[in-house]
């Protein structure tokens, strides 16, 4: 397992780590403010993973390499995890082809009327339709498999948090990476569908959102707990387990005590940062 920078023909970045609402400011400098959004490389491949407001950062690297083919995954279509989406940069060239992938559809809603809905005035003044970029929409039903490529499958499963959310495990190369974010656990209870979805995985990235001691006091708003996310990667026997989606009144202060408690609790567990990459 490496943080390095270096490239890797497997290699998961993180654009994005926060949760709820985008913040800023010196209190919050060092694991970042903006919301969920990974990069995923497989060989030649490149895979995004949620749409909030660090992709408008990946946007802005991949309009230097020339045209591009990617596939993008959403784990649902909560506005902190697609509002990145009007502020993406390679979506306003024709060189350029994208497929949208979303596996909630079945709770009302499909990805295109939900972009198509926050899209418009007075809330922006612009609408869909300003894109020029080739980009298809694809709802798919959770808890199946989907084959991008012979060597790229990515598992699904469904998860607790209104409206509906999707987890994804990304295998490639014999090696694999779990991203489950936006899920409430029951206290007492390891949720099956989780456990099955991240058996044995290489890096559990996962909604850390609180911490135990503060769903004792607060509603949970479909959300979830470092302390869960170690009793799952345990009787998961994972590799690298990794805190996500911070909470936006969590400071860099806030975020090094978990970090520290984590390290205790299981060694070798690190707190998502931006621009943090890890290789399995």
């Amino acid at each position: 397992m490496s943080a390095a920078q270096p490239k890797s023909d497997f290699s998961v970045r993180f654009w994005g780590v926060r949760g709820s609402t985008p913040c800023a400011g010196p209190e919050v400098q060092k694991y970042g403010g903006n919301t969920s959004c990974l990069e995923i490389t497989c060989g030649t491949k490149r895979l995004i993973f949620d749409a909030g407001t660090g992709l408008r950062y990946l946007g802005n690297e991949m309009v230097k390499e020339g045209a591009q083919n990617t596939d993008i995954f959403l784990t649902h279509t909560h506005l902190d995890h697609v509002c990145g989406m009007p502020f993406f940069k390679p979506f306003y060239s024709a060189d350029n082809t994208f497929r949208i992938y979303s596996g909630h559809s079945t709770f009302g809603c499909c990805t295109k009327d939900a972009l198509e809905n926050m899209m418009v005035a007075p809330l922006l003044p612009m609408d869909v339709n300003v894109f020029s970029a080739e980009i298809d929409f694809v709802d798919f039903p959770c808890g199946g498999n989907l084959t991008l490529a012979d060597d790229i499958v990515i598992r699904t499963a469904q998860l607790n948090h209104p409206n509906g959310a999707t987890g994804y495990r990304i295998e490639y190369g014999g090696r694999s990476i779990c991203y489950i974010t936006d899920t409430e656990h029951k206290a007492g209870e390891l949720d099956q569908n989780i456990l099955n979805l991240i058996q044995g995985t290489d890096i559990f990235i996962y909604d850390s959102t609180y911490t135990d001691e503060e769903l004792t006091r607060i509603p949970s708003y479909g959300h979830s707990t470092w302390e869960e996310g170690v009793r799952l990667a345990e009787a998961a026997g994972v590799g690298c387990f990794v805190a996500f989606h911070h909470d936006p009144d969590h400071d860099d202060e806030f975020m090094d005590q978990v970090a520290t408690d984590l390290e205790k609790t299981r060694p070798g567990s690190l707190v998502a940062r931006e621009g943090m990459v890890l290789t399995p």
